[in-house]
């Protein structure tokens, strides 16, 4: 695994990742994603970090609010987990995390992809882009 001590939120998703390792190991390939994302809450509870699951996030275009939408897993109020249980990561599975960091004041998202071989693309959205 590559040395990520110097990102944003480093030690979390450290965490996560060996969290998303260990239930991927024992769960392996083909359950829905609900079933990782429950077993995913485990491990990170187990770790200590506080966590929420379909975590309603609010959208607005300027001032009006346009939709929701649920967020898998909010680690520590600072790291959003989409999950995915599909054969590939898709550009629109990406997009949309860059899009739920682009509607919060998070910065960091991992999609983790309980795939046939694990896949976890990293993203940044930092705050110095978003327009207020």
């Amino acid at each position: 695994m590559m040395e990520r001590s110097n990102y944003l939120h480093s030690e979390i998703t450290g965490l996560v990742l060996k969290a998303f390792f260990k239930v991927y190991n024992q769960l392996g390939y083909g359950f829905l994603e609900k079933v990782y994302e429950n077993a995913m809450m485990i491990e990170l509870r187990k770790m200590g970090l506080k966590c929420t699951q379909q975590t309603s996030i609010q959208v607005y275009y300027e001032t009006e609010k346009v939709g929701s939408y649920l967020a898998d897993i909010i680690v520590k109020d600072c790291v959003i987990l989409e999950l995915k249980a599909a054969e590939n990561i898709a550009p629109e599975h990406e997009a949309q995390l860059v899009n739920y960091l682009r509607a919060t004041d998070l910065e960091v998202g991992l999609l983790l992809n309980f795939g046939k071989s694990p896949n976890i693309p990293e993203k940044y959205f930092t705050n110095k882009f978003k327009k207020s």
